[in-house]
């Protein structure tokens, strides 16, 4: 994990906590079980191992939809425990479980497993493999509920993938199923019929055929999430270019279904154009040694590292929409490439903090645009994006794994938001490169909000320009549902215009620039909590308005 530097110590500790209880009272009516917190919550029997490696073998049985094999788990025991949690969905069945090669007996509750180390010291290494069988859950819609998608392509050939983000890897294999832990780096050994092929995540070390039986193996080289790893199988036709960026050379490999062959060699040459957006607001694409993979899939996509599923029928925007009409892109690519990013470099250790994921990744959208089409088409872009739910905080419950947003509104108004902070530092050099820095602090890591947010206003308030605290700001947007109300009453005396003004949220201390005046004459104020006055001279009242072109709040005119 990250580790938070000692200066923000005392911002958390002091600063946090209100929060926290403000934040959960917006859950109240989510009846948390037992299993959620087994699930969720990180206790000692987790937290208490560090895992290295992970080395997964599978056979998939096609008719039976089923698989078995082995996951072998490579960690480092931190501290005493009385045992150690792995997980793996009650519907599959443990074979056996073997530590260091000893077979050994083991207890299970709900989705988990529980292993008894009494004798463990810590700072030592261990083996723990399990061999399980069984039929996984079929996705009821994926990727957004997920399990193994089983389909066929329009010649009957199978046509077959996995999605797990939210409900979790152990749905399908066993590991320790938290994202406050992911292994340096991982084998994937997948076995199915020879007349198919399966794509993995990183790269493919080998293939081997026994038996009309083809055992295919992928490496994973860098830091991994659960979630992030899959399969995908079917009669794949493979391509691939090569990207470069200086002096180095990033392959590119695409496994489309060979019907979709020439459309995707077409379609696909977007690819580099978002690669060379990205790479120049945030630095080169993360996974560069273990390449960057498109693979076709039978739902619409998934930001599973270096191996992004594609579902987007080869249409613009999002099948055909959600872009606006003088743009050509297709939003699952954009999107899913910027999840290598946001999600997959810099990862979180909780499902409450998944606007980190998916906030940063939807902005990375508007980013894409300003660099393919200009500043001014960012605002048409996002403009798209302005109506949210406003029903919970975009900041869940901690330690329950919980899933059930009911919105989007960590993906769209998460992106108004980061606008908003773009609007308020007000120098867009220095805006972008604050981005860049806050991705370089917490790439190929795991962090969570109140570490990403105590770094964000420490670098924005480390500049003698900002004469202002970015924390309440920030507070008010992700732990509460209500965005910043401007409140103003307005009155013509005699030349002049007369404004009072003052910010109606539930953060006290709340302090925000905007501009208020006409188009052409905007005067910049330092709005809080608390009634301001400006007296404009030579300004009409039916002249007024408010600039909140760059800023997600409402506006309410007081008689």
């Amino acid at each position: 994990m990250h580790n938070m530097q000692a200066k923000f110590l005392l911002t958390l500790i002091a600063g946090f906590i209100p929060f926290i209880f403000s934040a959960q009272n917006y859950f109240s009516d989510f009846n948390f079980t037992e299993a959620d917190s087994i699930r969720g919550e990180l206790q000692v029997n987790r937290s208490c191992y560090d895992v290295h490696h992970y080395d997964l073998n599978i056979a998939i049985d096609m008719d039976r939809k089923s698989i078995s094999g082995y996951n072998k788990i490579s960690l480092q025991y931190l501290e005493q425990s009385d045992q150690i949690q792995i997980d793996l969905f009650e519907n599959l069945k443990v074979d056996s479980i073997l530590v260091d090669s000893e077979k050994i007996d083991y207890t299970r509750k709900f989705d988990a497993i529980f292993i008894n180390t009494p004798e463990w010291n810590p700072d030592s290494k261990h083996e723990i493999l399990v061999a399980y069988s069984g039929i996984p859950i079929i996705a009821r819609h994926a990727p957004w509920d997920g399990g193994f998608s089983w389909d066929y392509d329009s010649t009957g050939q199978p046509f077959v993938g996995v999605s797990c983000e939210g409900i979790g890897a152990s749905l399908w294999w066993p590991c320790k199923d938290h994202l406050s832990d992911e292994p340096d780096s991982m084998d994937i050994k997948i076995t199915i019929p020879s007349t198919l092929m399966v794509v993995a995540n990183g790269n493919l070390i080998s293939t081997e055929e026994q038996n009309d039986q083809s055992t295919y193996h992928w490496k994973v080289s860098y830091p991994i999430n659960n979630y992030n790893v899959t399969l995908n199988i079917a009669n794949y036709a493979h391509f691939n270019e090569q990207y470069i960026s200086g002096v180095d050379t990033l392959d590119l490999d695409y496994y489309v279904l060979k019907h979709h062959l020439e459309i995707a060699k077409e379609h696909f040459k977007q690819v580099p154009g978002v690669l060379e957006a990205f790479e120049y607001y945030f630095g080169s694409y993360p996974f560069w040694n273990d390449g960057y993979a498109l693979v076709e899939t039978p739902y619409l996509g998934m930001e599973h590292q270096s191996a992004i599923a594609y579902g987007n029928q080869y249409m613009r925007g999002y099948l055909g929409r959600m872009i606006p009409k003088d743009m050509d892109w297709d939003y699952i690519i954009v999107h899913e490439t910027g999840h290598e990013y946001w999600g997959n470099s810099v990862s979180i250790t909780d499902h409450a903090d998944m606007w980190i994921h998916e906030s940063f990744t939807t902005y990375m959208e508007a980013l894409y645009v300003e660099y393919h089409y200009g500043r001014e088409a960012v605002d048409r872009y996002l403009s798209l994006f302005k109506k949210h739910d406003n029903k919970l905080p975009i900041i869940g419950p901690a330690n329950v794994n919980f899933q059930d947003w009911g919105s989007s509104d960590h993906y769209f108004k998460g992106s108004w938001i980061l606008h908003t902070i773009r609007s308020i530092y007000n120098e867009d050099e220095r805006w972008f490169r604050s981005l860049r820095d806050i991705y370089n602090e917490f790439k190929y890591s795991v962090t969570n909000s109140e570490e990403l947010l105590n770094y964000m206003c420490h670098q924005f308030e480390e500049h003698p320009d900002y004469d202002f605290s970015l924390r309440p700001i920030l507070d008010q947007y992700l732990y509460h549902p209500n965005i910043p109300t401007l409140e103003y009453r307005i009155k013509e005396k005699k030349k002049s215009l007369v404004v009072d003004y003052r910010w109606d949220t539930d953060v006290e201390g709340f302090e925000m620039p905007i501009e208020i005046g006409k188009q052409g004459q905007w005067f910049r104020v330092k709005a809080t909590n608390k009634w301001a006055e400006l007296i404009i001279p030579n300004f009409r009242a039916i002249d007024f308005d408010i600039n909140g072109k760059g800023y997600l709040i409402n506006e309410k005119k007081l008689k």
